[in-house]
């Protein structure tokens, strides 16, 4: 081989060992025009979570332009949306199974179809979806609302019992309720986790006196908790329970006594309270 040959062969060497190739400069690390977002929400002792992926506007028509009116709609982009419900719930009015679905959506411009699917990881609306996987379809109407300029799901109005699931992008406002079993599931666990602790019964009556209004229910377990061990936090919770049934002699009373444990305590972390409700029951006749 000629010395030319030699040096020109070199030369493109060199130069394939230099230039990135297409396959290494696809790796850059850029923002996607739709990221991927997760929220989710414990209500009482359900936990909702929704995956998506989150378009913008971008200046676009979005209702009935880019989602177009009476098509289905993953309710994203990139692959549908998932939703998971860690114990059975009510949604919108029909009851859901703890799992995971994915949720599509109709939209139109007068009421929108929400759809639950059993099948949860699929692309979209095309071959993967299947109508007999349906759990559910309902309807719902969406509402006017500030401008969002990415797709957003939050959840607003939560209490133990029940919250709302928002689906905001653009200009409007599509809102579903849910419903959860708080109270019964609480009360199982309250039956299955009575295990002869003080804390236990003290919790399980707090909860009874404060929640249900069961106040005698709630005396008993109290009753329980002190025979087990007298501590402040236990006789604070007889005190109240003895305020709900209208005894506020015996109730001020107990309190006092749980006053004087407390401050004798290491973490008294109630005493403002007690100090308070002390005062306004003493002012009673």
């Amino acid at each position: 081989m000629s010395k030319v040959v030699r040096f020109v062969a070199s030369l493109a060497g060199l130069t394939m060992a230099t230039v990135p190739s297409p396959f290494a400069m696809a790796q850059l690390d850029l923002p996607r025009p739709s990221p991927s977002a997760k929220v989710s929400q414990v209500i009482g002792l359900t936990e909702v979570s929704v995956e998506y992926s989150s378009p913008a506007v971008k200046g676009r028509k979005i209702w009935g332009g880019l989602v177009p009116y009476d098509q289905m709609w993953r309710t994203g982009a990139n692959q549908a949306t998932k939703i998971t419900f860690s114990r059975d719930v009510t949604f919108g009015d029909k009851p859901v199974p703890a799992g995971t679905y994915a949720l599509f959506t109709i939209p139109s411009k007068a009421a929108w179809t929400v759809i639950l699917n059993k099948k949860a990881d699929q692309a979209g609306t095309g071959r993967d979806y299947k109508a007999e996987l349906d759990l559910l379809r309902m309807q719902t109407h969406p509402k006017p609302a500030p401008h969002r300029e990415r797709l957003t799901f939050l959840f607003a109005d939560f209490t133990d019992d029940k919250g709302t699931l928002d689906l905001e992008w653009d200009k409007l406002r599509l809102s579903i309720p849910i419903k959860v079993n708080t109270e019964e599931q609480a009360l199982v666990n309250i039956t299955k986790g009575i295990d002869g602790a003080w804390r236990t019964y003290a919790n399980a009556a707090r909860y009874l006196a404060e929640t249900k209004k069961d106040y005698e229910t709630g005396l008993k377990y109290i009753d329980q908790s002190l025979a087990l061990q007298e501590d402040w936090f236990n006789l604070w919770i007889k005190a109240t329970i003895l305020a709900g049934k209208g005894k506020v002699k015996e109730a001020t009373a107990v309190g006092e006594k749980a006053y004087q444990l407390g401050q004798k305590a290491e973490y008294f972390f109630l005493e403002p309270e007690i100090k308070k409700t002390l005062g306004d029951w003493k002012k009673k006749p």
